[in-house]
């Protein structure tokens, strides 16, 4: 496959501004893989296409408040810091992103907060964007974390062209939001209400939840026209003893495994041994997915709607099939759809 097979027109008012008033209310697109039927439904509806017994994975990854603004040195030029990953708790040491890049070099200081109270420090160059920051704080690292991510705000994504407002904090969030390192929100899970989990759990179905911190390599654009050569940032990803066995017991009574986003798919075809059952894992993993795969461990898949050229929708056109999805993604546009982290959903069964 070529990156130019995942094209097609989005027109900009199909990115979804806001989110619905209730979780579970967006639109859904239900494509059956073997069929190629497309049904539309809403999201609440997702329960009346699994059992008893099927499982339903989840990432239980948190979103920080991740994008800082902060101003330079003697200049004073306002500078966009996004926090990409803690490397060193003891020395204050972070990955890091600026915009304008071209103005920060090494040695510069950075102030943050109204009154200047947070300094950091550049101490070196990574990529033309990223530096590495050390932020100069006395007191201990959980006081440290509180004022630094006080001074930060929801990083929502860039097609959100519109300020941040207090209910992102929630909303950019799923319910079960537990283990805290993602600058992505595992957008797919922002469908699922409290009401709806419910229901599920009354019919019997089974929650696993997987752990993978989703970065911005999610919305890294693909420059390579031959897909093989395209190389993923690596993310940080747990399985445990108990999510494992979860989705293995319904793999040996087979049931219904339902991956829901893109990186609890990554998470499951990383985690899978030769005999189709996923193990314990706790690492990192830089797994791309693109059309033919063989998928070992999902029979379904819930999913946003993402935008062309995308490695999300790469994934979801190996497992929903090429030409289906790209069908399907026709019929979104068509329907108007909302796409995004706060659009409307699709069920690949």
């Amino acid at each position: 496959m070529k990156l130019s097979q995942f094209k097609f027109k989005l027109p900009e008012e199909l990115f979804a501004q806001k989110p619905y008033a209730n979780r579970d209310e967006s639109r859904l697109l239900v494509l059956n893989r073997k069929t190629g039927e497309i049904e539309h439904k809403v999201f609440k509806d997702v329960l009346g296409f699994f059992d008893e017994n099927d499982v339903f994975v989840f990432n239980d990854t948190k979103v920080f408040p991740a994008r800082l603004y902060g101003n330079k040195e003697k200049t004073g030029a306002r500078i966009e810091v996004f926090l990409l990953r803690e490397l060193n708790p003891d020395l204050r040491l972070w990955d890091v992103l600026v915009d304008p890049a071209r103005k920060i070099r090494i040695g510069n200081k950075l102030y943050f907060g109204e009154d200047d109270s947070l300094v950091a420090e550049v101490i070196d160059n990574t990529t033309s964007r990223g530096r590495t920051l050390r932020f100069l704080f006395d007191g201990d690292h959980d006081t440290f974390k509180e004022t630094l991510y006080s001074m930060g705000e929801t990083p929502l994504p860039r097609f959100i062209k519109r300020p941040v407002e207090s209910e992102d904090a929630e909303r950019y969030q799923s319910i079960f939001a537990k283990n805290e390192g993602a600058v992505v929100a595992p957008a797919s899970s922002l469908h699922f209400s409290r009401e709806l989990m419910k229901r599920l759990e009354i019919k019997g179905v089974k929650f696993s939840f997987v752990t993978m911190h989703a970065g911005l390599g999610n919305f890294r654009e693909i420059d390579v026209e031959d897909l093989t050569k395209h190389k993923m940032d690596s993310e940080q990803m747990i399985v445990t003893d108990q999510a494992a066995s979860i989705v293995n017991a319904a793999k040996d009574e087979k049931r219904q495994v339902c991956a829901v986003g893109t990186t609890v798919m990554r998470a499951l075809e990383t985690a899978v041994c030769t005999e189709g059952k996923i193990k314990p894992f706790d690492g990192w993993t830089n797994k791309f997915i693109f059309p033919p795969y063989d998928f070992t461990v999902a029979t379904a898949m819930v999913n946003n709607l993402y935008t062309p050229y995308s490695q999300l929708l790469m994934l979801v056109a190996a497992f929903g099939g090429y030409d289906q999805v790209m069908h399907a993604y026709d019929v979104a546009v068509k329907e108007k759809y909302q796409f995004g982290a706060y659009g409307d959903a699709m069920l690949i069964i």
